[in-house]
């Protein structure tokens, strides 16, 4: 059975959250499955690794910058572009 391939999860952090760091997580989970069925288990392994890890920093970007924002328009930084 190959290890998990993190594919909806990087497809929805790149719909949600990062871009950047969406479409390299996307780049490696879509190899996992294509090295596991060649025989590179060691390989798939690491791409699911990579991909996880990617998903997670970007979905813990994502949380950091609504929280900053929320932070901001509590404090009414965004206050002036309500006045133009």
């Amino acid at each position: 059975m190959p290890p998990k391939t993190w594919l909806v999860e990087s497809i929805l952090v790149t719909i949600f959250c990062c871009q950047i760091l969406g479409i390299i997580s996307i780049i490696y989970s879509a190899g996992v499955e294509s090295k596991f069925y060649r025989g590179d288990i060691v390989g798939a392994e690491s791409s699911s690794r990579t991909a996880k890890t990617l998903v997670i920093v970007s979905a813990a970007f994502g949380v950091l910058t609504v929280i900053a924002v929320a932070i901001m328009a509590a404090l009414g930084v965004f206050a002036g572009f309500y006045n133009s």
